[in-house]
């Protein structure tokens, strides 16, 4: 027997116009299409899928109505199992069949009961107890009323122990259900359950049917980290998961249009000043996984995020994304300072509304910016710009846009538009479509999905690796420039020398988990883009935000699940590296050579393009980078 939540995934993640345009001409726009009903064996267009208010198909003349599996049921004659069996190969969804028909509920149903009470629980303390005054008056500070709160479900988890799970335990809910849910947490078997949200403003998170399926919980006084969520579960994977997508589905349908914002909170102010089409990640970056949810409803994206330096980088990472799935994107910018919720709290969602109709194009906002920071001046800046626009021009399936890009690169970099087309060809790897190893960073890959999947759909690519401070500040000529793995080009040559510098990188996380003082020391002499290794560069980031390797669960709860075995390899590795200091400046020494030598190998392939007087430039900085090189070769070996 199928899974009933799994039927629920593969009614949702099916494209029901494609299905049944397999067998039906159909012609339309939009969410309405309309051709001859198959039933009846009509010849006029009387027969109509919809996608706006639900996947479904109805003809007008003989009747006959239903869903995407009520329609392979009538036309091939499949019994339903095969229907939704059918549906969800041509989805990607992956089912989990019993042997035998199930009695009674959902397996889960515990974990979505054991959620309902807790929330239950968690909005009492905050009403209704003397432990959620300080919570209340937070939410007052904020401006968010009682009324609201309420709507959206908001709670407040005691800084006692033992309070949650003595409540939960007298009205049937184990210690086992509570901590496979995520509400209790434990490091081993032999340490006492405690409660994994504690003095924490409680937002619940719903799966798309509604059900309680984790929770966020925010700090309301000092502390880090500022956000937790609920850990992976059966119900519960961070990247699979949208806010407030439950209730915002039909109005994104309704209006055709879908609003990114990266908080809580912004969800909250703009869903309750009547802009229900709203939707926020989990508190990092938007996955491959939210990215292909969020297009089911609607393929026009606006991304409204912080104006700041990481809200910027979020968006072009978010952008990338939805590129991918086919969306058309914009970008919403607010005035300096101004975050969603302050700037609809402060302004009103008419002047939100007015600023969504000012969205500029993803694309056409990242050469805004690189305009903006003097990207475009000279030779070698020309070149970084280009190397910052070709990723997103990689990425975009939508055939059109993709040229559209392809021409406006080529318009404001003064490179030529078959130059640009054939790097972005050969620029975009060789294997298939690359992602982070899990939710927690820039998503999976689609379940089932190879690269003759994406049918009218660009290379496959490397991932760019986003918007960063530098764009807007372009370097001096003489200044350090961005390495080919920062900007999202081809990675390095293969060979000896990447082999070892992977190495070092490997050897340098080791020694930050190590030493309080030898992290400190790193982070001084290093950035993430100093990291090839994926997996290890995302441990880097996550130890600079965290800022110490002592609370491992902090940096765990920043990690994907692929991030935290290679986390859990090198914190079982204590006895690998010998001497410290040592290995840390063998290992730094390495690294440096190979920025080194990878814009040695850029500047070869600038010289091309350069003026007499930019090769002399070139040449000049090339040699100065061999001697450099050569200098801490000999370094190494005398060490």
């Amino acid at each position: 027997m199928i899974a009933e939540e799994d039927v629920d995934r593969v009614r949702e993640a099916a494209d029901i116009v494609g299905i049944i345009g397999e067998y039906v001409p159909l012609k339309g726009r939009g969410g309405n299409w309309r051709g001859p009903c198959p039933f009846h064996q009509g010849v006029n267009r009387n027969f109509s899928v919809s996608t706006t208010k639900g996947k479904f198909f109805h003809c007008f003349v003989c009747k006959e109505s239903g869903d995407v599996f009520s329609f392979l049921q009538k036309r091939l004659g499949v019994d339903w199992p095969t229907a939704v069996r059918m549906v969800a190969e041509k989805s990607g969804i992956e089912l989990h069949e019993t042997t035998s028909r199930r009695e009674g509920p959902d397996p889960r149903a515990p974990l979505w009961e054991a959620n309902a009470a807790a929330q239950e629980y968690f909005q009492r303390i905050l009403w209704d107890d003397p432990q959620g005054s300080a919570a209340r008056e937070y939410l007052a500070a904020r401006d968010i009323n009682r009324a609201t709160a309420e709507r959206f479900g908001l709670g407040f988890a005691p800084r006692e122990i033992g309070l949650m799970r003595a409540y939960l335990a007298s009205i049937g809910i184990d210690d086992g259900c509570m901590l496979e849910s995520g509400l209790l947490s434990k490091r081993d078997e032999t340490e006492e359950p405690r409660p994994r949200f504690r003095s924490r403003l409680i937002f619940p998170i719903h799966d798309v049917s509604g059900r309680i399926a984790g929770f966020g919980g925010r700090l309301i006084g000092p502390g880090e980290p500022k956000y937790l969520n609920t850990g992976e579960s059966p119900i519960y994977v961070k990247g699979r998961l949208l806010y407030h997508l439950h209730q915002a589905r039909n109005p994104i349908r309704r209006s055709d249009r879908a609003i990114v914002v990266e908080g809580y909170f912004d969800a909250m102010r703009l869903a309750a000043a009547g802009i229900e089409a709203v939707v926020a990640p989990l508190g990092t970056a938007l996955t491959n996984e939210q990215a292909q949810l969020l297009v089911r409803y609607s393929t026009n994206v606006y991304l409204l995020y912080d104006s700041d330096q990481a809200g910027l980088k979020a968006t072009f990472r978010a952008g990338d994304e939805l590129l991918a799935e086919g969306a058309t994107v914009r970008v919403v910018t607010l005035p300096e300072g101004e975050d969603p919720d302050s700037f609809v709290q402060q302004h009103g969602a008419e002047a939100l509304e007015r600023q969504i109709k000012e969205a500029l194009d993803v694309f056409e906002r990242k050469v805004q910016l690189l305009e903006r920071g003097g990207w475009f001046i000279d030779l070698t800046r020309r070149r970084a710009a280009v190397d910052r626009l070709l990723p997103t021009i990689r990425v975009t399936r939508d055939p059109v846009m993709r040229d559209l890009y392809l021409a406006r690169a080529s318009q404001v970099s003064q490179v030529g538009r078959d130059v640009l087309e054939r790097e972005a060809v050969e620029g975009g790897g060789t294997g298939g479509v690359r992602r982070s190893s899990g939710s927690g960073r820039g998503g999976s890959a689609r379940p089932g999905q190879g690269e003759s999947d994406r049918r009218d759909g660009p290379p496959p690519r490397e991932p760019d690796r986003g918007y960063d401070a530098e764009w807007e500040n372009a370097p001096s000529r003489g200044g350090e420039r961005p390495g080919r793995a920062e900007r999202g080009g081809p990675p390095p040559r293969a060979g000896g020398r990447r082999v070892v510098a992977v190495a070092a990188e490997r050897y340098l996380i080791t020694a930050m988990l190590r030493s309080p003082a030898t992290l400190e020391r790193i982070l001084e002499r290093l950035g993430a883009e100093s990291f090839q290794d994926e997996q290890l560069r995302n441990i880097f980031e996550a130890l600079r935000e965290v800022g110490s390797a002592e609370h491992v669960e902090m940096v765990v709860e920043r990690l994907a699940p692929g991030d935290v075995a290679v986390l859990d390899t090198l914190l079982g590795e204590p006895e690998a590296i010998l001497n410290l200091d040592r290995t840390v400046e063998d290992s730094l020494a390495r690294l440096e050579e190979r920025r080194l030598q990878e814009r040695n190998r850029e500047i070869d392939g600038l010289m091309t393009l350069a003026t007499d007087d930019e090769k002399t430039a070139l040449m000049r900085e090339k040699t100065e980078n061999a001697r450099q090189v050569v200098e801490l070769q000999a370094l190494r070996t005398n060490s």
